[in-house]
Formats: C-alpha cells, structure tokens, sequence
C-alpha cells in the first residue's frame, strides 16, 4: 500500500462549505479549552468538594459498610450531582465572549466569497493542508488593501449571498492579517501547524514586495497556534481583550519581512 502523500493546496470553490464549518470550529475550538481549564482549577475542585460534601451529608449518603463492596460507593451520586450545576456555570460564563467572537468571524465579508475577497492581491489566499485524501488544517491570509479590518458584511456585500456579484477593490497592503489558522488536533504534535504557517509566509513575503509585515491574533487558549506563531518569529505588538472566567489575554502578533528567515 501507498503511502498517503501530505500537500497544501490552494482553496477549491468546492471547498466553500468545509471551510466555512472549519472556520466555525476553529472559532468554537478555544470554549473546549477553557472549560478545561475552569473544571481543573483548584478554586473549582475545592468548591465542587464542598459542595458534595455537605450534600452527602444532608442525603446521608457516606460509606456504609453493611452494604457490602458496593456500600463504599454509595457517595459517588453526590459528586456527580454536584458536578453537573458546576460545569453548566462555568460552560454559561465561558460561552458568551466566545461565541460573540465566532459570529463576528462568520460575518465578516471574506467568507461571503471567498474566492472573490482572496484573489484580490498575489499575497492573499486560503490553503488547505491534506493527507491524502484527509483534510489536516488550513490557513487564510489577507493582504488586500483593508486586510485589518474586522468590520462584518454589510448590505451591499450580502448581495453575494444571492448569487449577485460584488466588486472588491483589489491591491496589495503594507499588512497581511492571518484571519483563519486550524490544524487538526490528531496531526498537532507532528508540528503539521508549523509546515502550514511558513508555507504561508513564504508566499506572502515573496509574492509581493509591499508586504512588510504578516499579522495574526494569538490566544492562550489556542496553545498550537501560540506556539507556532513564537516559532516563526511573531512578536507581541499589543494585547487586547480578556475572555473567560479566568480573564484569559489575547494578544496581537506581528513579524515583519526584516526578521522572517524562511526555513529551508
């Protein structure tokens, strides 16, 4: 048997509604991690101890011996049930900032047409990497003259949705914006996020001499991209908002063409 052969290629117009579910997961992706994060918290663990413990206490449900081996597991239900009211608050205060985050990601006008917005600089596109014939990740970048903006699609623009053509002024910025970055959880450790993000840098310093620098968001809760960003040379520009119950910091990367060193 073969063995299946790993490539990045570039976005198909058959690709449109995988990369739209990518993208919703990846931006749905960082609600897993701090829930995570809440639930192994030592305040938490502490809470939920105390919490059972006075509920075992009022049901009466200690060890009793006289029910034999099974009588030692008699306290289980009241952990469990102390769990559940746990996890819900801590999915119910966790979930807000992040969900608002990814519907401002899927109403932005690059995925109104994706094919449109990106193929408006030689810098700009969106790659997708596979293994054989499974899908590993993929990676946008926008170099187009408003790369930075977040504004979400407006009026005109939505036109698209109903098959009608919208015109986007095409040119190259001072600044590419890295707007979707997912590797696939099962190809991280094999440093899958690491090929993808300098297959992307190459292209966008050697496509166009405008771009001067790639920028890209960085979230603690998203420790592959963190890592694959710091990797390459991304360097702190500013930090940005808090999200969660633990007030996790997002932050702003950028690498400029004077300190990219493609890897060869």
């Amino acid at each position: 048997m073969a063995t299946p052969a790993a490539r990045i290629r570039p976005f198909q117009p058959s690709d449109d509604k995988d990369v739209r579910f990518i993208v919703g997961k990846a931006a749905m992706e960082p609600l897993a991690v701090a829930n995570m994060k809440v639930y192994m918290h030592p305040i938490t663990l502490a809470i939920w101890g105390g919490l059972s413990c006075i509920f075992i206490q009022y049901m009466q449900w200690w060890p009793h011996p006289d029910y034999g081996f099974l009588g030692y597991f008699l306290p289980l239900p009241g952990f469990a049930c102390m769990a559940v009211p746990i996890m819900f608050l801590c999915d119910w205060f966790n979930r807000q900032p992040i969900e608002e985050a990814m519907q401002q990601v899927l109403h932005r006008p690059d995925l109104v047409s994706v094919t449109a917005w990106y193929s408006r600089s030689p810098s700009s596109g969106v790659w997708i990497l596979e293994f054989g014939d499974k899908f590993v990740g993929l990676i946008a970048l926008d170099a187009s003259l408003d790369s930075t903006s977040t504004a979400p699609v407006s009026a005109t623009q939505s036109l698209a949705k109903r098959g009608k053509k919208v015109e986007f002024p095409s040119g190259t910025s001072y600044t590419a914006v890295i707007r979707h970055f997912y590797v696939d959880e099962a190809y991280r450790p094999a440093g899958a996020q690491h090929d993808l993000l300098q297959f992307v840098l190459k292209h966008a310093f050697e496509s166009d001499p405008a771009v001067q620098e790639v920028k890209c968001h960085d979230s603690p809760l998203r420790k592959y991209v963190s890592d694959a960003l710091k990797k390459a040379g991304f360097e702190l520009e500013w930090k940005m908002d808090k999200v969660g119950m633990l007030g996790w910091q997002n932050s702003l990367r950028t690498l400029n063409r004077s300190k990219w060193r493609p890897v060869t």
